[in-house]
């Protein structure tokens, strides 16, 4: 797996300020993935909304993987502003968060998300957790076509 600074497709791109979440979920997609995975990281709202704006449907991310709580641009602006955008209506959007309030997850759904995920603390946990949404958004999920 490899974080792409260029203009090729990506498979997950990852909206995270914080640095120790970002090398921590990039560790565990690389245990899960090896190579195989291409993710970009977006250290912010605003920037997660310039990559989105700036690719084109071949390059838009098969999933984004957005936490709620950042500086400036938070997760819920980020979100609503992604289905306002008909571009980009229908890109699945998992809300990756360390809270569990209600307010919180209905916010979220209300919004738009397709998922809502609590991260674990434990490291194995965090592992099989994101294990199981890329199984899920990338292998068995069938996304809506790009061209649609």
């Amino acid at each position: 797996m490899q974080t792409i600074d260029g203009n090729e497709g990506m498979d997950i791109l990852l909206v995270e300020d914080n640095p120790n979440y970002v090398e921590l979920t990039l560790r565990a997609l690389r245990d899960i993935a090896g190579g195989d995975l291409r993710v970009k990281v977006a250290g912010g709202g605003a920037l997660a909304l310039q990559m989105l704006s700036d690719a084109t449907p071949a390059q838009r991310p098969r999933l984004v993987v957005l936490d709620i709580n950042m500086p400036g641009m938070g997760g819920f602006e980020v979100l609503r502003r992604v289905r306002e955008n008909p571009a980009t209506r229908y890109l699945p959007v998992v809300m990756l968060t360390s809270s569990n309030q209600p307010a919180d997850i209905a916010e979220s759904y209300r919004l738009g998300a397709f998922g809502f995920v609590t991260r674990p603390l434990e490291f194995r946990k965090y592992v099989k957790m994101l294990a199981d949404m890329i199984a899920y958004w990338l292998v068995i999920n069938i996304c809506m076509p790009a061209t649609a």
